[in-house]
């Protein structure tokens, strides 16, 4: 027996207790077919060698036209990708911003409860198995839609969110950007036996030792790097949040830009946004996280703009993460249509104050109206050039754009962002002390026997009196560690 083949039957029948994270070989007859029971999703076959033994399905509006985004979307373990296709919201965005969506299936020939091999370097490095199967969907993909290469996304829950990360890692010439919702960072485990570890407690390695982690899976590889949207309940007992923590130590340790953030916000579902910006002070790391929420994708169920999916088995009513997740990557801007309204120009801040910020932007012939988004939400639709956004935290920054409506209501390409920072707001203040007292104290709270600052979630060790850290606080109630320095 061939060793590929000895070695499948070995994982098909290997204990799989460790991974509580929630095919047939295909022709190679390159032919398009109905998946049973899927609406619109489409089945598609030989699409390449195929190394990981996956299955292609695939979504299209009518009339994409050439030069559209491109968005792979991994499911769970125990999950098939009709059931992503179904809850997770991706055919409405994609109806909506004109873009096609890939949904790669593996099965439990590959793994007792079909699990993407996020923990398998025969799985999920550069050039091999799973991953290379889903980069030959890509091209394939690309060559039928005519996509843009250069917008190229990829997304995933649980395990193929942590398959996510190590694409996103060994295929960053492929990918712009990526979501990992309670994932693992890249290269987490490389095995089996290790998989279990990373799910309840990453290794606690430094930013750097994470982001060589992600330089060593594509060596030589010197960027661009994508943009990384990470998503992450606080409750979630599966994959615990300190791989939220250690996915945002890799990727923002990859862009060198450090792990303060650049803004923090909340939006809908009790979800606490983090931005951190690369050096042109565009975001290039994002996390979400949502307060009390399990194991799963955050849904929001419903007929607005920002609402989306169904609930489901892991799919878990909250916040529409994939319009965020939409929005981060930019596939909201330039949408098809031909004859949208340009981006309004010369978008600027023109005054702030403790608890608003006041915008001006040139005028742009043919609208009827303009709608100002603040951190990725509309917030007002106005007639004039100028909007001054009321009610806004002191001492906080905030990110605006701006997009012309005509007179049929369909808006256009949005503006470049600008950032508007709100005047006073409490200074930082700094706390040194053992994880036992800042929990006591409020500033951090306990899960799995660890502690994790309140606000940011990063991973402060053991819940104990041996265990000392410097907190940060600002704004009110958000913390970070800052044990190399903490200036108020």
């Amino acid at each position: 027996m061939r060793p590929s083949i000895l070695r499948r039957l070995l994982r098909r029948v290997a204990s799989t207790a460790a991974l509580a994270l929630v095919a047939a070989t295909l022709s190679t007859t390159g032919a398009v077919q109905p998946a049973a029971a899927a609406g619109g999703l489409q089945q598609v076959t030989g699409f390449g060698s195929n190394p990981g033994n996956l299955q292609m399905y695939e979504y299209a509006p009518a009339a994409l036209p050439a030069n559209a985004p491109l968005v792979i979307a991994l499911h769970g373990c125990t999950q098939t990708a009709n059931d992503y296709y179904t809850a997770s919201g991706w055919p409405k965005y994609a109806d909506l911003w004109g873009f096609a969506v890939v949904f790669p299936q593996t099965t439990s020939a590959n793994n007792a409860l079909s699990c993407f091999g996020w923990f398998d370097p025969a799985e999920d490095t550069r050039g091999r198995g799973e991953a290379a199967s889903i980069v030959q969907m890509v091209e394939y993909a690309k060559q039928q839609y005519g996509s843009d290469g250069r917008r190229v996304y990829v997304t995933g829950l649980s395990a193929g969110g942590g398959m996510t990360a190590d694409l996103l890692a060994a295929y960053p010439d492929v990918f712009a950007g990526g979501s990992v919702a309670s994932g693992l960072p890249a290269q987490c485990a490389t095995s089996q036996a290790g998989a279990s570890g990373c799910q309840t407690g990453p290794q606690k390695l430094t930013p750097a030792q994470w982001g060589d982690k992600v330089r060593g899976a594509h060596p030589g590889y010197s960027g661009p790097w994508p943009r990384v949207a990470i998503w992450q309940g606080t409750s979630d007992y599966t994959v615990y949040p300190a791989n939220a923590t250690a996915l945002r130590d890799q990727w923002t340790d990859v862009w060198g830009i450090g792990q303060t953030p650049s803004a923090t916000d909340t939006l809908p579902g009790n979800t606490t946004r983090s931005v951190y910006d690369d050096t042109s002070g565009n975001p290039a790391v994002a996390t979400y996280s949502v307060a009390g929420m399990g194991h799963g994708l955050a849904v929001s169920p419903g007929s607005g703009t920002e609402q989306c999916g169904s609930t489901a088995a892991y799919f878990l009513n909250a916040i529409c993460s994939t319009y965020y997740t939409g929005v981060f990557w930019g596939l909201d801007r330039d949408v098809p249509g031909g004859d949208q309204l340009p981006a309004p120009s010369g978008l600027h801040v023109t005054g702030v104050t403790a608890d608003s910020a006041s915008l001006s932007w040139d005028a742009v012939p043919g609208a009827a109206s303009y709608a100002v988004h603040r951190n990725g939400t509309k917030v007002a639709a106005t007639a004039s050039t100028t909007y001054t956004d009321p009610g806004l935290t002191a001492g906080t920054a905030y990110r605006y754009t701006v997009a012309a409506i005509d007179g049929s209501g369909t808006p256009g390409t949005a503006s470049p962002q600008v950032t508007a920072t709100t005047t006073g707001g409490t200074p930082a203040q700094c706390f040194t002390a053992t994880n036992y007292a800042h929990v006591t104290a409020g500033r951090a709270r306990t899960a799995g026997g660890s502690v994790y600052a309140n606000g940011s979630n990063e991973n402060m060790g053991l819940y104990n009196v041996f265990v000392t850290h410097t907190l940060k606080e600002s704004p009110a109630g958000y913390f970070v560690i800052a044990d190399s320095g903490c200036t108020a």
